[in-house]
């Protein structure tokens, strides 16, 4: 089996950096919603003229060529977009969902919640600090800002707006068929412990049933087994703590390695003798092969962080079959992607294709519940949650091979949808010199980087797919069902159109050019949805 990555230090030592747009005087957010609302607002143009040569330049209202990947220069128009449904399929209900013993829970990463200040976006902690490489005194300089992305902007609210806010997450979360949330406890103070208190909170209060499992982080939780068991108890008493049928109070460690058995057995004593409670623990390991054996006679089930390269997921099919062996259930790691600036390391996703790789390993080799890698860690540019430069796109595709995993049947495809990846920079790009010290480079043993653009469709019946990349264009039958198209990578802009008989039925269009002169290194994927053209 492939070795899982590393897992990031917690928030006061684990710092993933983000990306950056330096527009001129400042504000990375103002200028990234003023292109988002420009895109949504009409001012969009067909990149070929009616002779089909590429277009002579922008008009008067085309969005600034200084952009999200940073530097100006010139650019191929922006295509034009249609508007469309949501999702391809029709969700199940959510007592359909919920029959049955799969179960899905996100990674929900408690520094990074909708709103850290409850200020506009353009203003707030997330624009000011991590966006941006002046932010917090200018310590993220060196790797071009903490975070490449950020929560899809909400408004200031009134009344208590921190636990507003987790409330419409845990709705959001539920609207998608997700059944809860693993919240990763970081420490047992401070804000980070307000949010886990406030987060079981939301679940109970906005979401009955939304179950919301604890995950004691132990590379962050320098504690002894009474403290933690004490405070994990007072946790439990929420409605919204995840239970099994029988009652007990699930426990799912992250690293659980850093301590041995025996540490975990004074945990869960403590917890049954001092507290009354139950547990049944779930050990997630960053090395599940080398300590199965040992948690076994502890343990109800097992995880593992996992490996976020498309061309690693192999190794799930044999972390599955010992799990079982052992008797226990499985929980599955799935993941989009992963881009750490300050770490100077990522792994190559390959658009979709460690999202579609994790989901397909999850249902083929019988996983019994999959955690989403992450909910909303933003420091690893791994989230699920809707966000500023992807929207709802890896959500809503969680949608579709979530409903397969819990009904066993595949979702019939009721509307044409094509969706749309790609980096908004050459995987091999350099920034501007002196503008970001500390690159990142491929971790070992991840996929060669490519430099792609995927249109992922979802069709009623076969039809024709035409993509645009820069000033290339392309053009060819897809069939029915689902279906990854790659084309290469080029400056400007990209769209995907969808056309059966003659008639558009599906379209999408980048919101984001793709830059040969950029001033900070981004390597996630970006995402685009014929089915929320309006969003962000």
């Amino acid at each position: 089996m492939a070795e899982a990555p590393e897992r990031p230090l917690a928030p006061h030592r684990r710092r993933a950096t983000g990306r950056r747009v330096l527009l001129p005087g400042g504000g990375l957010v103002l200028g990234l919603l003023l292109i988002c609302l420009l895109a949504g607002s009409g001012m969009a143009w067909s990149p070929f003229g009616a002779d089909g040569k590429p277009a002579g330049g922008a008009p008067a209202d085309a969005p600034s060529a200084q952009g999200p990947a940073g530097r100006a220069g010139t650019l191929t128009p922006r295509p034009e977009r249609v508007t469309g449904k949501e999702l391809p399929f029709d969700l199940p209900s959510s007592a359909t969902l919920r029959t049955g013993h799969h179960l899905v829970f996100a990674h929900y990463f408690t520094p990074y919640p909708l709103s850290l200040d409850n200020e506009p976006a353009g203003q707030d902690y997330y624009s000011r600090n991590y966006l941006t490489a002046r932010g917090e005194n200018g310590k993220h300089a060196p790797y071009g800002g903490l975070l490449r992305d950020r929560p899809l902007p909400v408004a200031p609210r009134s009344g208590d707006w921190q636990l507003g806010n987790l409330q419409q997450e845990v709705r959001t979360a539920r609207a998608a068929g997700i059944d809860g949330f693993s919240v990763d406890i970081l420490s047992l103070t401070g804000p980070n412990w307000e949010r886990v208190n406030l987060l079981l909170e939301a679940g109970a209060s906005a979401a009955p049933g939304f179950r919301i499992m604890l995950m004691p982080d132990m590379t962050s939780l320098h504690t002894d087994p009474t403290t933690l068991a004490d405070a994990l108890a007072g946790l439990a008493a929420s409605p919204a703590a995840h239970r099994l049928g029988d009652g007990r109070l699930v426990i799912s460690p992250f690293k659980a390695e850093a301590h041995d058995p025996g540490w975990w057995s004074q945990l869960t004593t403590r917890l049954r003798t001092h507290h009354a409670i139950r547990t049944a623990l779930v050990p997630l390991f960053l090395d599940f092969t080398a300590n199965a054996e040992r948690f076994a006679p502890i343990s109800y089930g097992f995880s593992e962080w996992g490996n976020r390269s498309y061309t690693a997921q192999a190794g799930a099919t044999a972390d599955v079959a010992l799990a079982h062996r052992l008797g226990k259930t499985w929980m599955q790691p799935v993941s989009v992607q992963d881009a750490r600036p300050n770490q100077g390391v990522y792994d190559e996703a390959g658009n979709t294709a460690t999202l579609r790789s994790g989901w397909g390993h999850a249902i083929d080799d019988g996983a019994d519940w999959v955690q989403l890698t992450t909910w909303n860690d933003y420091s690893e540019g791994s989230q699920f949650a809707p966000s500023l430069h992807n929207g709802y796109v890896y959500l809503d595709l969680s949608s579709y091979y979530l409903t397969r995993f819990k009904t066993g049947q595949w979702p019939r495809i009721v509307r044409d949808t094509v969706y749309l990846t790609s980096r908004v920079q050459f995987a091999g790009t350099q920034p501007s010199p002196g503008a970001q010290q500390k690159l990142m480079s491929p971790r070992p043993g991840t996929a060669a980087p490519r430099d792609t653009v995927e249109a992922l469709t979802f069709l009623t019946a076969p039809a024709v797919l035409d993509t645009v990349v820069g000033t290339d264009r392309q053009s060819r039958p897809v069939p029915a069902g689902v279906r990854s198209t790659l084309a290469p990578l080029h400056t400007g802009w990209s769209a995907a159109t969808v056309r059966r008989d003659g008639r558009t039925v599906a379209e999408v269009t980048s919101r984001h050019p793709v830059r040969s002169q950029v001033q900070v290194q981004d390597l996630q994927y970006y995402a685009e949805s014929s089915g929320r053209p309006d969003t962000p």
